[in-house]
């Protein structure tokens, strides 16, 4: 059973940094698209960076360009590095993979459980 588990969440300041981590199993992503997702609490979940498998094109929203940088390893690893982390960027941060093309939307096919990340000011 294909799965995605992140790891990497956690309390830090503003102006701080975290690196999240996403692991895949139960299959080859390799022809996958890689992104992340976050979910603050009472709002929808909302895209923040993408990865596509062909040519590793990126895609960030604009809240976070420049601040944030996805990058993968392999088949089956995505990591998404956050600097200058700001108070509203607390939120279950998850990971998710695609078929084929990258999507600003939420219809992924595979989800990670979701790691915390807060941001204290």
């Amino acid at each position: 059973q294909a799965q995605l588990v992140e790891s990497g969440g956690g309390l830090v300041q503003a102006g701080g940094s975290l690196r999240l981590s996403c692991a895949g199993s139960g299959r080859t992503f390799s022809q996958y698209a890689m992104g992340w997702f976050r979910q603050a609490p009472g709002k929808e979940r909302d895209f923040v960076a993408a990865i596509s498998w062909s040519d590793g094109s990126t895609y960030y929203a604009d809240s976070v360009k420049g601040r944030f940088t996805i990058s993968r390893d392999g088949a089956n690893m995505v990591y998404l590095q956050m600097n200058g982390l700001k108070p509203e960027d607390t939120a279950i941060y998850y990971c998710a993979a695609r078929g084929v093309i990258v999507s600003r939307t939420t219809s992924w096919e595979y989800w990670g459980q979701g790691t915390q990340v807060t941001v204290s000011s």
